[in-house]
């Protein structure tokens, strides 16, 4: 089957709106999970209807619950392990600080109260989630369009960290970001980027993480990406030999434009081709250990 496709600039708006519902139930799990490394337990999945947090502690003792964004009934729902269960609608021009607000109302009835930080993060807005009247704009077609894609692109992402025998995050949906991704690690520990609370955190050891993500105004289209952190010199020289593969100097990079994927005959074989072969290369400039960097490939097959 034909690989769905939308381009950004015909439903940022809609994105926009999307990615500050998700925002909430980041902040949800940063707030209520036990903390990880790599800011593992703020990390979202991507499920089969949509964005969803793991399981959290309710605040008010009664067990677990989760919050998601179901992408086919178009509501943000609060379940709780005792079976509560309260909706908010995901509907046009119903804004992000209403929905906000009445979220949080939901995990207040079915689970207990529970505060979060409502600034944005990662973002070009600042106005807080609980007030932001601004992102408005929930087009079902558009995302129905988006969440085809997603899926997709999580299943390459999944197939690529299979075989790994080192440790490694699932496919996280992140929310600062709006992005898919896995991390692949090395075992030794590295320098963050910067003193940031993100980086100082989610970077301090070294990796490789390939991820997808729908577009941003800096670059207008759906894409994989691949990168290594740190980045040894060379790393960015290399010609993956991957039909449409670059480097993006500009994001610091390797990219492989959905459009490219799409239009492949075997769209799901080309991405995964991207993502071992930005990861080989990765692993031979900044020098892993080559046998493990060998499992990544099912050099030994993870199943005998």
């Amino acid at each position: 089957m034909a690989w769905p496709s939308i381009s950004y600039p015909e439903w940022s708006a809609t994105c926009d709106t999307l990615h500050a519902h998700t925002q909430v139930l980041g902040k949800l799990a940063a707030e209520l999970a036990p903390p990880e490394p790599q800011l593992q337990h703020a990390a979202l999945r991507l499920t089969a209807r949509g964005w969803e947090t793991l399981p959290l502690p309710a605040p008010d003792g009664s067990g677990a619950f989760v919050v998601a964004l179901d992408l086919h009934r178009h509501e943000a729902l609060v379940e709780t392990s005792g079976g509560k269960r309260q909706a908010v609608p995901l509907i046009p021009n119903r804004a992000v600080g209403e929905v906000t607000t009445d979220l949080l109302a939901a995990v207040a009835a079915v689970a207990g109260e529970a505060r979060i930080d409502p600034e944005p993060q990662e973002v070009v807005w600042t106005v807080p989630l609980d007030c932001d009247e601004e992102h408005a704009t929930y087009e079902e077609q558009a995302v129905a369009a988006y969440f085809g894609m997603a899926t997709r692109a999580a299943g390459v992402l999944a197939a690529f960290r299979a075989p790994w025998r080192g440790r490694s995050t699932p496919v996280n949906a992140w929310w600062g970001s709006f992005d898919l991704a896995v991390n692949l690690f090395s075992g030794d520990p590295a320098a963050p980027p910067s003193d940031d609370f993100i980086m100082r955190n989610a970077m301090d050891a070294q990796e490789v993480a390939v991820g997808w993500w729908p577009g941003d105004p800096k670059h207008g289209g759906a894409a994989f990406y691949a990168y290594a952190h740190p980045a040894n010199p060379g790393f960015s020289d290399a010609d993956l030999g991957v039909p449409g593969a670059r480097w993006d100097g500009e994001l610091g990079e390797y990219l492989l434009e959905w459009e490219d994927v799409a239009a492949a005959s075997d769209p799901f074989g080309l991405a995964l081709d991207f993502a071992r072969a930005a990861f080989r290369h990765a692993c031979a400039t900044c020098g892993w250990d080559p046998s493990l960097a060998a499992t990544a490939e099912g050099t030994p097959p993870p199943v005998a």
